[in-house]
């Protein structure tokens, strides 16, 4: 009896153990993230922005509290406030370093694997150093 051929297998369908065909990447990361980021970023925007608007429409108690909500009594974040600033703000710059890497991308360029790997890595490295940037900079003022 003539054994079955070899047939080719999806990539989402296991290759032995618990084993995949592919590998995850930072570039898979960096797409994921990317689509994460931009909803998260509208979703949590346009919320905040439709709170804040609405609060300055129903006066000043209701601007007050949703005030008090981010900061504190002396004008400072608190705790809250800062995780939602700090994670709109790394959001932001994750989101614009993965469009300037497809920016890349789209003009032929960081197709080679380690370059792919690499810029991949980048985006994140560099959305963090420019989060820590700019809040040590809004600390400074």
């Amino acid at each position: 009896m003539a054994s079955k051929p070899a047939r080719p297998r999806s990539p989402h369908l296991f290759s032995g153990p618990m084993q995949f065909h592919y590998r995850w990447s930072p570039a898979m990361t960096v797409s994921i993230v990317h689509r994460v980021t931009g909803t998260g970023m509208a979703t949590v925007g346009t919320l905040l922005l439709v709170w804040w608007l609405a609060a300055i429409a129903a006066g000043p108690a209701a601007y007050g509290v949703f005030l008090d909500v981010f900061t504190t009594s002396t004008g400072a974040l608190n705790i809250l406030g800062w995780v939602v600033g700090v994670a709109l703000t790394w959001s932001v710059f994750q989101h614009m370093m993965s469009g300037i890497r497809h920016l890349v991308l789209d003009t032929g360029a960081a197709f080679e694997l380690k370059v792919n790997r690499r810029l991949a890595v980048l985006t994140f490295v560099a959305s963090v150093v420019l989060t820590v940037a700019f809040w040590l900079f809004l600390g400074i003022k």
